[in-house]
Order: C-alpha cells, then structure tokens, then sequence
C-alpha cells in the first residue's frame, strides 16, 4: 500500500494534506510516512521469516534518530560505518548486541568506541585492519567477536558509483585473501572470528548477483572449513524509482538463503536501507521562478542539490509530482532544477508535464533513502526540516537550521 497519494488531485500522506501543511510550514522540507517505513520492515521481515534473520537497517540511508527509533520499536538492529552512527544508534534505544560495525577506514577512536559499546561485530574489511583492532583489544584486555567482509568480485547491475563487489572495488578481501587470513586468524589472540560479510552494491533489482554471491560464499566456507556463526549478506535491494524498474524477487532469494542457512548450521545477518525507508519520504518545495529558455522552461525549486544529491551524485531519476493536481497541460518541455550555482543542481526533464505558476509547489518522490542523510551546507545553505506523519500527526523530527549556526563557521 502506497501512504503518499493524492486524493481528489491534492497530494496527500497518509491523512495529511501536503497542501496544508506547506500553508503552515516554510519549504522545502522533508515529508515521511512512519506507516510506510512499518510496513516497508514487516514487508521485508515476512519475506525472509523462515531464516529469522537479524535485521540490521543500514543507518548511512537514514540517520535521524526519531526514524531509528521507529525502527527499534519493530525490532531492528543497526549497520553503522562511523563512529557517529554508531552512538546515533544507541541514543535511539537499539541495543548494541544488535549492531554491526562496517567500513573501510575505521579509527583507533572509532574501534576503540565499538570494543568499549560491546556491539555484536566489526566487520574488518583488511588485514590491517584486523591487526590493529587485535592491539586496540589487547589493550583494553577483551576478546572481540569480528566478521571478515568478502569481495566477491561480483558485478551487480547498478550504477558504477554505488557497486562495492568488484575485484577494483576497495571493500573488503579478496577470496585468496580471505582465505588466507581466516587459516591465520589464530595468530591475532584477541580476536574472535564470528562472521563472514558480503555487500555488493546498493540499488540492486535483481536476484541473480545475491544467487552467483552465495556461490562464492559456499566456496569460502568449503575451503577454510570454518562454521561461521553468522553469514552477514549485506543490502542493496533495490526499489521501483521509475515505471520500468522491475522489483527484486525476495521470495525466490528468500528459499535460497534459508537452504544455505540450513546447510550451513548459521545465523543470517541482512543490512537493508532503502528498501525500508526509500519511498517512503518525499522532498516538498516552491517553484520560485519560472524562467523560459531557447529549448525549454526552467522551474527553478528552492530546494538544490546541497538538500537532494543523489541526481548531481548518481545521475538517479526521482519523478517530481504536483502537490496539486490541476488537468492543464503545459506548454512545451520543463526542466525543474535548483538554486546552488552547479550546472548539476538539476533534478529532473518532462517532455509533458501540467502548467505550472510561480509560488506553486511540487515533491521529489522516493527521497527517504540518501536524502537527508547526504544533504550539506554548500553555498552555505541551513539544512532544512524533516517531519514525519503517523495517520493524522504529523511532528517535526528535525528543525530547519539556523542560518545564525551557520555564520560562525
């Protein structure tokens, strides 16, 4: 069930209407459904039921505290990948038995926060990596429960940006060297050796990488006859940003995991992001001007690509809809773009799309994954709000910032 949709042509989510909230509020501003992000995780917890995985929601898709502690309440542990996620996943009640520390270039800060918080597992992704965690731990005199992180080299059908399989990626070991460093592992005295981890990109609408993944896994555990306790399998599931875009089959993968879970004696880790949060928010703005061009009309937003990155970022396509509804038909192409002074701070073209006036406003669809959490300051610009709706509710959970914090700096 879709909680962003319009009724009677004004946009609606869940039971507010956007159109009256931006008569109260100054835009832009984050818009989330909590109905969808719950039903998003059932929806993903029920797929994958027989194998009870531990589900560990990726916070880099999505820090803000008041959407983790949704999270916490359904059950959700937390995948972190800086010292600052990490404490941010506390704060919001997860339990550190329920996190996973992942990332390339840990510090000792960082390591040494992870060994003190007891959370369930570093996944080291070098082998210096693992001798430093080793003298961090033998300092502090305690054993720590780690996952070594695999690179398959698998090339997932996804944007080059966010693949992180590959043999040219910098995530994780190699299979010799894997291999290699769990026949050694006995040698680093304060490390215990927990878990195997894999992650090969994010955005994936396939199966087929995660079936050739868990091959390669098969082949890892063979070799170094290790009983792992968990297999980490990582996310990366995608969602439908486009009409075209075809769903992941999580059932089909599903049968294949609990048949490795079963053969194997082993607990599953997943790491989902986006496939919880990601159309489930939606990025509320003003067309500030209209501005005609020799080929086209520029709606110029004031919302850029300091508030939305991921279309300057990834080149990804987020459909902008009308919060109103009006049946007229515009003149000829419009391109919505942003305000920041980069020829990239644009979001996206409509051959056809409704008239729109100055002083209207739109919404950049599916934003809830690696919206917010990727936004900055560039032209030093406040961050703006987000607000998140429970049926007719809806709270602030983020204040816009203070342009006052801003001058100091």
């Amino acid at each position: 069930m879709s909680y962003i949709r319009y009724k009677n042509n004004n946009l609606f989510v869940e039971n507010v209407s956007v159109r009256r909230l931006v008569s109260k509020l100054s835009t832009p501003f984050y818009l989330y459904s909590e109905s969808n992000i719950v039903e998003n995780y059932k929806s993903f917890s029920n797929n994958f039921k027989k194998s009870k995985p531990l589900i560990c929601f990726s916070v880099k898709a999505n820090s803000n505290i008041q959407i983790l502690k949704v999270l916490k309440k359904m059950g959700s542990g937390a995948d972190v990948v800086s010292g600052g996620e990490l404490l941010k996943a506390i704060k919001s009640g997860i339990q550190p038995s329920k996190i996973v520390f992942s990332g390339v270039g840990k510090t000792e800060e960082e390591i040494r926060l992870a060994i003190k918080r007891n959370i369930l597992l570093i996944n080291v992704e070098s082998e210096n990596e693992a001798i430093l965690i080793n003298k961090i731990a033998g300092n502090l005199k305690k054993k720590i429960a780690i996952g070594i992180r695999l690179n398959p080299d698998i090339n997932a059908p996804t944007h080059k940006k966010i693949s992180t399989g590959k043999a040219e990626d910098k995530f994780g070991l190699s299979k010799t060297s894997l291999i290699s460093f769990c026949l050694n592992i006995k040698k680093l005295k304060n490390l215990r050796l927990k878990a195997i981890s894999v992650h090969i990109g994010s955005q994936i609408l396939s199966e087929n990488p995660f079936k050739k993944t868990l091959k390669v896994l098969e082949e890892i555990i063979n070799k170094t006859k290790i009983n792992f306790k968990f297999v980490d399998l990582g996310g990366g599931f995608g969602i439908a940003y486009k009409k075209n875009d075809r769903k992941i089959n999580l059932k089909n993968y599903s049968n294949l995991v609990e048949k490795f879970r079963q053969k194997y004696n082993c607990s599953i880790i997943f790491e989902p992001g986006r496939a919880i949060v990601g159309d489930a928010a939606i990025l509320v703005a003003k067309v500030q001007y209209l501005k005609k061009g020799s080929n086209k009309t520029f709606a110029i937003l004031n919302a850029g690509m300091n508030d939305f990155m991921r279309t300057a970022l990834y080149d990804a396509v987020h459909n902008i809809i009308p919060v109103i509804k009006n049946g007229k038909k515009n003149n000829g192409p419009l391109e919505f773009v942003g305000p920041i002074c980069e020829t990239t701070c644009k979001f996206i073209k409509y051959n056809k799309y409704q008239r729109m006036n100055q002083s209207d406003y739109v919404a950049i669809s599916d934003v809830g994954a690696y919206g917010a959490s990727l936004s900055s300051n560039y032209n030093t610009k406040p961050l703006i709000a987000e607000i998140i709706i429970n049926k007719s509710k809806a709270r602030v959970i983020r204040k816009k910032q203070d342009i006052k914090s801003l001058l100091n700096q």
